[in-house]
């Protein structure tokens, strides 16, 4: 299952507070429709209210993280990590270790 570390689970915090319930917001990651989920390059980051119906939902450090079930198949033994600088986040995928 994904990991989620605690700087990426603060600058997922930061971008779900202004949601009407930010205690159920999220960031949803999905594979592209038109890509392979072979790559990190075919997914895509948003930032939701709640899972859709078929997601698989990461719950650490009081953060979610939705997966689409092709995305949540690829970051199956991922950790996801985030840099924040100034008024910017940087998410970054990289193996568990």
């Amino acid at each position: 299952m994904l990991a989620i570390t605690e700087t990426a689970a603060t600058a997922i915090k930061s971008l779900t507070a202004t949601h009407e319930q930010p205690d159920e917001a999220g960031i949803r990651i999905a594979a592209r429709e038109t890509a392979d989920v072979d790559t990190p390059d075919s997914l895509k980051l948003s930032v939701v209210d709640g899972p859709a119906e078929d997601d698989q939902v990461v719950e650490e450090h009081g953060a979610h993280v939705f997966l689409e079930p092709h995305a949540a198949s690829y970051l199956d033994d991922k950790l996801l990590d985030a840099s924040i600088d100034d008024q910017q986040v940087r998410f970054a995928v990289t193996d568990q270790r």
